[in-house]
Formats: C-alpha cells, structure tokens, sequence
C-alpha cells in the first residue's frame, strides 16, 4: 500500500495511491485507515512530504561502502544526528543551494516513517512500530560539515531534506534496492543488504535515547557515489516499490 500527502480543492489530504489515483482517507494514516469516497487523479493533486516529522533521525557512515569510500573506521555503535523539520520538502520541490556553501551533496537513503510512540523498544518487536518506508535525500553542505566539525549547520538548512514521493507499507527493509541519479546518470547504487546496523538495530537503539513520534523519520544512511550538485541540477532518488524522487537543485535568490 502507498500512502501519499497531497494538496487538492484547497486543502491538504492524506491518500492511498492506486496507479494514477488517490482514494482520500479520513484524517492522518498512523491509527488506523479509513477510506472516503474522494477519489483524485494524480495529475490533479500536489505531491507533498508524505509524513510532516517533528524529527528526522538521520545515521552517519551505515552502508560499509560508504565507510570505505570516505576511508573512515566503521562506527561500533549508530552514529546518529538530527535534521529539523524546518528542512523537510516533498517531490518536485526545490531544494535551495546556501549562499555560504561551495559544496552541496545529494545522499540518496531510504527512509523508515515511525507510525506510534516508541521507546525502549527492542530489537524483536522494532518493525511494529514501522508504518512504512519512503525515499529520503539527506542533502548536504560538504565543505561546513568539514569544517564544523559537527553536522547540524551543514546537514540543517531549509530544504535539505527532501522525502517522498510516497509511504510503502509492503518493503522488506533488509534487502531494499537503492539507486540516485544526477542529472539522469547513475551515481549511488546500493542495498540495505550492505547495512552495518539494519532496521530494526536501529529503531532499537535510537529508542533507547530519545522517544520517537509517529510520522518521525528515520534516514538510514548513504551507500558509495556521494557527490556534488550545483543549482540547474536534478536529483533522483529510486527505491522499487517506493518509486522516485525528484527534485530541482535552485539557486537561492535571497
């Protein structure tokens, strides 16, 4: 099942798409889902975030390749950080390239939607609290992360964390196909197979920190292929069954 979040008549709605249909449902999809007699064709709506999270969790150096590709010692513990939600952006928007950045990189993921309170949760029962997966872009300013030494301003500005453009509900999370393209080249290819701490490791472990809502995201990590974009580009990010997220990488005018 794919849940998306879409803007039609004048209102935001959450919807079950069926091919190029929506079939609308009452209020947010965490409880449970009940379906309307509101149908929407695809061309009719917006595309928005599929989730609004009051946190992403976001994990640093998961996929071996990446670690080796960066030459970094692979984490004995999930190196975790946070992007705001002030970051979030759904498909098609754009993402703004900072006036203070000289180096922004896509980080094709895929994303894991919490669907109710978790915490403490452990390792067994981590996927009962998993509503569904979607594409994530954590989107980056490599050269201040370099130079922070800490990630929050360059993994934080507004519009770098794109998402979309649905929820999967059916995905097997060890085994998940990941590929990002650049201006439609191949340029990350990966599988959550090559995961230094799978799905439900993380949830648990995470969990044992800080409590996690439902819409939250967890971004799981990069596979190799990391690498720059300037604004004109276009970035997308394919998981099958999910889909593709695209975005436009703009210049910021302000």
């Amino acid at each position: 099942m794919k849940i998306v979040r879409f803007a039609a008549d004048r209102k935001i709605s959450c919807g079950i798409l069926n091919g190029r249909t929506i079939q609308a449902i009452e209020g947010k999809p965490f409880r449970h889902i009940k379906l309307t007699e509101a149908h929407y064709r695809l061309s009719e709506v917006r595309l928005l975030s599929p989730c609004t999270p009051s946190k992403i969790v976001a994990v640093g150096l998961n996929y071996r390749t990446h670690a080796e590709e960066v030459k970094a010692t692979l984490p004995e513990v999930p190196l975790l950080f946070l992007k705001p939600s002030t970051a979030v952006i759904g498909p098609e928007d754009s993402i703004v390239y900072p006036a203070m950045s000289r180096q922004v990189d896509y980080e094709g993921e895929l994303g894991v939607v919490i669907k109710k309170p978790a915490w403490q949760v452990s390792k067994r029962g981590a996927l009962d609290y998993i509503l569904g997966y979607t594409c994530f872009n954590d989107i980056t300013a490599r050269d201040l992360q370099s130079r922070d030494g800490q990630w929050a301003r360059a993994k934080g500005f507004d519009t770098f964390a794109a998402v979309g453009p649905c929820i999967e509900t059916e995905l097997d999370p060890g085994n998940v196909a990941l590929e990002t393209y650049l201006n439609g080249e191949l340029k990350q290819r990966g599988n959550t197979s090559d995961l230094i701490y799978a799905v439900p490791e993380l949830i648990s472990f995470i969990s044992q920190v800080m409590t996690l809502l439902p819409g939250d995201i967890i971004a799981t990590g990069t596979p190799s292929g990391i690498g720059p974009m300037r604004p004109g580009d276009r970035v997308e990010v394919k998981i099958q069954p999910i889909g593709t997220l695209r975005n436009q990488v703009a210049k910021n005018n302000g």
